[in-house]
């Protein structure tokens, strides 16, 4: 099959067209320079233009200021999941502070209490993470080494509007699923992460953003990679990096610059392409029935139930012979699970809601 669908998978996720044929042309040899990208080394300058590029992409993007480190890390998440207590949990005389809303955060914290007393500031768990904490949920430790949260939880599709407050204590944020799709205020952040293959690129890399002060707590009887303070000594080449990756998520940060206009203009768009489907879940009469609570609803992950399992099935296989794929929810969850990341096009999110006007009046 020659022809693109629409690919509404929770990741790895749908890639601009553009990056896609970019880098598709240059794969055999990047101009200039007679070999491909997954042929030349971590050393050579055409790789170092690569990975500064990228960084000054973000840099720009996100206006991430001079006393922030940029690393490009191998492992994803679940690696991420340790290092961070590994290194940052040595700051505080308390306890590690988790604001659990979903999977991601539950496993981040079972992570974290392998290195340090985690203190569960606040836990969705009673409604499924159906819903958001208020600030005045959550029992902060002021003497927290950090309080951990993660911005969009992709299983249960809830999205902070804006970081909780978090004092003089760093915030630490998990932003794999929202990365690059808004506006954000790296100073309100400690550090803040992300696995690229949401938003960002492919597979294989994940960008850590740090405040450089807290890289002294990176302490030298720390495993090398597991190091922060290592890799931005080395500008993330202490190894190998994931060549490949860095130069699409490279690729992908010039297509939000140049071709989309950067991160408010991406805002508009995945505000535009969200409302098209929630506003098809509340019209529904009941029909559809969204897991999360409206005042939590993700820009990123739609989900929604359907009044039985085999008219979720249904849905599924009809959708999938309109080329829109991969739209089961998560077993936790069940039901639907549209992920409209950044690149997936407006058209794709116009195809399934007409899809989903249509499976409602003919199935009710």
């Amino acid at each position: 099959m020659s022809e693109r669908l629409y690919n509404f998978s929770a990741g790895p996720a749908v890639l601009p067209e553009p990056v896609l044929a970019e880098a598709q042309r240059d794969l055999m040899a990047l101009p200039g320079v007679g070999a491909s990208i997954l042929e030349i080394s971590h050393r050579s300058k055409t790789f170092d233009d690569i990975i500064r590029q990228a960084e000054f992409n973000l840099r720009t993007l996100l206006a991430i200021p001079d006393d922030y480190a940029v690393l490009f890390l191998q492992g994803g998440a679940r690696l991420v999941f340790s290092m961070i207590p590994m290194n940052l949990g040595t700051g505080g005389k308390g306890t590690l502070d988790y604001i659990i809303t979903g999977s991601w955060g539950k496993y981040a914290a079972q992570e974290a209490a392998k290195f340090g007393e985690v203190h569960t500031v606040w836990d969705g768990n009673a409604t499924n993470y159906d819903r958001l904490p208020r600030q005045s949920d959550l029992k902060l430790d002021p003497q927290a080494a950090y309080v951990y949260y993660v911005s969009n939880e992709t299983i249960q599709g809830v999205q902070f509007a804006s970081e909780p407050a978090s004092g003089d204590v760093p915030l630490v944020c998990d932003a794999s699923s929202d990365f690059l799709s808004r506006p954000v205020d790296v100073r309100k952040y400690g550090l803040l992460y992300a696995c690229a293959q949401k938003n960002a690129g492919p597979a294989g890399v994940t960008v850590v953003i740090l405040r450089k002060d807290l890289l002294a707590r990176s302490h030298d009887s720390l495993p090398g990679y597991l190091n922060f303070q290592i890799h931005a000594d080395q500008r993330s080449l202490w190894n190998t990096p994931p060549t490949f990756a860095v130069y699409v998520l490279m690729l992908v940060t010039k297509w939000l610059l140049t071709d989309v206009g950067g991160i408010d203009k991406m805002l508009e768009r995945n505000r535009q392409k969200a409302k098209l489907l929630y506003e098809a879940i509340d019209a529904s009469g009941g029909f559809y029935a969204g897991h999360a609570q409206r005042d939590g609803r993700s820009l990123m992950n739609v989900t929604f139930r359907l009044p039985s399992d085999e008219l979720t099935e249904k849905f599924v296989q009809g959708a999938k012979e309109r080329g829109l794929t991969d739209l089961k929810g998560h077993r936790s969850v069940g039901g639907i699970r549209a992920s409209i990341y950044n690149a997936m096009p407006v058209a794709g999110v116009e195809k399934l809601r007409e899809f989903m006007d249509e499976f409602a009046a003919t199935n009710t």
